[in-house]
């Protein structure tokens, strides 16, 4: 089984498989997004490692998303350009923080916003799982193959998808309030200081106390013992566009999609990483 890791710049590009490398020229990242995803089913994964600032993928490698994996781009980069790195964003996936930490100890760490949602929308389907299991009859056809519709923004519904959630949220309180909440914990990404940051998530940690929502307890004390890599974001040097990892997420997805019956793998990685390049 071969592993490809993979550096580029503007128009450079270094691949090294398990029987060829190909030497260009290196870059020098200074704010570096991590990601994992999955290439096949049975938890097969690779790790992808973005330049937010150029934009483009500089690495795409590693075995699975383990620590082994992390350090191979860090070897990689080289002690002198993994020491100018000044800002990491990742998930809250443990392997990705200690390599970069022992590597990087200079970078900050920032937490994708989109994967600390995606805990509290987790958290969301809980309670909409109690409720259906608490309910009988035709109390439960409101809540019945809804899921989707609640997770999602409401203004990324289409018109029939905002009236199922106002009909959804109407019959059931307790998702309401459930809902309510979930938008309001939006809010924290807004503030440019950490103490009014702290002070919000205070009080939005108070308010679901008051409600019982077990789910979102266990939540907030996710976000406590990942704060500083969260509120992170508040400072000015860290305002940097976490667009682009989600963006490209969605350009790997559709390839996958049409390289559904590729037994190729090079040839499928090799695709993915030059997805993002600027035309020449």
């Amino acid at each position: 089984m071969f592993a490809i890791q993979y550096l580029s710049t503007n128009r450079h590009v270094r691949i090294f498989t398990k029987n060829r490398e190909c030497t260009l020229n290196n870059p020098g990242p200074k704010v570096i997004g991590i990601d994992e995803i999955s290439i096949r089913k049975g938890h097969r994964y690779r790790i992808i490692v973005s330049d937010l600032e150029r934009k483009r993928v500089i690495w795409f490698g590693g075995k699975d998303r383990s620590e082994d994996s992390m350090n191979l781009f860090c070897e990689e980069l080289g002690l002198q350009k993994i020491r100018e790195i000044r800002l990491a964003v990742m998930d809250m996936w443990k392997a990705f923080e200690n390599s970069i930490r022992h590597h990087a100890p200079q970078a900050a760490t920032l937490y994708d916003k989109s994967h600390v949602m995606k805990h509290l929308h987790e958290e969301l389907d809980k309670v909409r799982k109690s409720e259906y299991a608490r309910l009988t009859g035709k109390d439960r056809k409101f809540i019945k193959g809804q899921k989707y519709t609640r997770l999602s923004h409401r203004e990324n519904l289409t018109t029939d998808g905002r009236k199922a959630l106002k009909i959804l949220l109407t019959a059931n309180r307790r998702l309401n309030t459930a809902y309510i909440i979930k938008e309001t914990f939006g809010q924290l990404w807004s503030y440019t200081s950490e103490a009014w940051a702290r002070k919000f998530f205070d009080n939005w940690k108070t308010s679901i106390k008051w409600q019982r929502l077990k789910p979102y307890e266990k939540f907030a004390e996710l976000v406590e013992r990942h704060w500083d890599g969260i509120a992170a974001f508040c400072k000015p040097e860290n305002k940097v566009s976490l667009g682009f990892v989600e963006g490209l997420n969605n350009k790997i997805r559709v390839i996958q999609r049409r390289a559904y019956s590729l037994r190729d793998e090079e040839y499928l990685l090799l695709k993915i990483l030059t997805c993002m390049l600027p035309d020449i």
